[in-house]
């Protein structure tokens, strides 16, 4: 039997409270949109369906480069992480998976597989740091990692990866997402194309050890630790080193990670239509970076990414199947709180998106008229889904409204009485 965190009875309580309200507002949604063709409960059993893993680090207090203000409760280890993930799942039944963190979640692989399965939580893509020094690590990754001039470092960071790799095997986990803060931050500091070409080499010895039914995800970062160069710096190179890999090397999506403006739509359709989109890391930034709640700042790009998505699912694209994950720091919410959000605002992105009329949409396209057919996107994203994102829940178990049972249990007061309280002051991002 499942260990639930939060007690099925304050969840029925608080459903119980909303029943009458959500039916109505199902019925008439499920009116209007007949209206037009479509039938609610099938848009309703899609969105049940569709899952987002959560990040383990994104249920603590992050911070920026400045300070961190810790939180009331703070998980003090990869278990303490883990219970706090089955409370979002439990609330939302959206997020079924877990995102590791290696070395930050290491422990014994056993142990950690026996809490997963008595939670009823599975384990996602597997993520490596490079980006940061272990204690008693030999080699420094102050100026790199898989692209180090120094080969020892680079052969200490494949090692890192190939550790990763076999903790997921022993978890169930089937991808591993490498990204490095591998840069230079003064002109001359690199030899761009040295330091490249290392990168491949290094990334080469870890793609040699992937199982034949995994995948690696490689992710892409504007900027940031290194601020005049990165060397996985857009999309155009993430997609070399895919193609240079090979068929089990994808493209890993983060929407933070862009410059202001970017059409990254278009990115996502780019990488579907050539075969390469590994997933995404869900979350929203204002000037450049991933530290906001998913759909917090822009819902109509989140939207718009959707869009291709249910496109290529709707037409069959070839070798798609990628995977969602929410990546985000927490400074000023409760990260619980924080990530039932950005579930629910992910999946709503979804059901707006299921809801575009494709035939209409086809047909404006064909025939150049622009109003029309961002017109066709619009009117499926101004439809208020919350009912069939309740019901969704309703259906599987979970809350009509989640942050306000989780509100009501207490989780957040009572984890606070078993953990210390952790001083503050420090700086960094986790």
């Amino acid at each position: 039997m499942t260990e639930q965190k939060i007690s099925g009875d304050v969840i029925a309580q608080e459903n119980e409270k909303r029943a009458a309200a959500q039916a109505a507002d199902y019925a008439a949604l499920g009116d209007r949109l007949a209206r037009n063709g479509v039938d609610i409960d099938t848009i309703t059993t899609k969105v049940a369906e569709f899952a987002v893993a959560v990040p383990s680090w994104g249920v603590g207090t992050g911070g920026t480069r400045f300070a961190r203000f810790p939180g009331a409760g703070e998980p003090r280890h990869i278990f303490d992480k883990l219970d706090d993930c089955s409370v979002i799942h439990q609330l939302t039944r959206a997020t079924p998976t877990v995102s590791l963190h290696i070395p930050w979640d290491k422990a014994d692989a056993k142990e950690l597989k026996a809490k997963g399965d008595a939670l009823g939580l599975g384990f996602d893509a597997m993520n490596s740091n490079t980006f940061s020094d272990a204690p008693g690590q030999a080699h420094s990754y102050k100026f790199g990692s898989l692209s180090h001039v120094d080969a020892a470092t680079r052969a200490q960071a494949v090692e890192h990866n190939l550790e990763c790799i076999e903790i997921g095997r022993a978890l169930g986990s089937k991808a591993l997402t490498v990204w490095i803060g591998d840069g230079s931050n003064f002109p001359g500091q690199s030899h761009f194309t040295r330091q490249f070409e290392r990168y491949l080499a290094s990334l080469a010895e870890i793609y040699k050890a992937l199982p034949d039914d995994w995948r690696l995800f490689t992710e892409h970062k504007m900027y940031e630790p290194a601020f005049y160069s990165t060397v996985v710096q857009d999309w155009g190179t993430n997609y070399l080193i895919a193609n240079t890999l090979g068929e089990k090397a994808y493209c890993l999506v983060d929407l933070g990670h862009h410059a202001p403006n970017t059409n990254i739509e278009m990115i996502v359709a780019r990488l579907i239509q050539f075969g390469k989109l590994g997933g995404f890391h869900f979350n929203d930034s204002k000037y450049g970076d991933d530290d906001l709640d998913a759909g917090s700042v822009e819902p109509y790009r989140l939207f718009l990414v959707f869009n291709e998505l249910v496109d290529a699912e709707r037409r069959n694209a070839g070798g798609f199947h990628p995977a969602h994950m929410i990546d985000q720091s927490h400074n000023v919410t409760d990260p619980i709180e924080s990530l039932i959000s950005s579930a629910n605002e992910i999946r709503r992105a979804y059901a707006q998106a299921l809801l575009v009329d494709r035939s209409a949409l086809d047909l404006y396209q064909d025939s150049n008229d622009a109003l029309m057919a961002t017109e066709t996107l619009k009117r499926a994203y101004r439809t208020d889904v919350e009912p069939i994102l309740a019901e969704a829940r309703l259906r599987t178990g979970g809350a009509i409204d989640p942050v306000a049972t989780y509100r009501a249990s207490g989780y957040r007061a009572r984890v606070a009485s078993e953990r210390p309280a952790i001083a503050g002051g420090s700086g960094g991002i986790v």
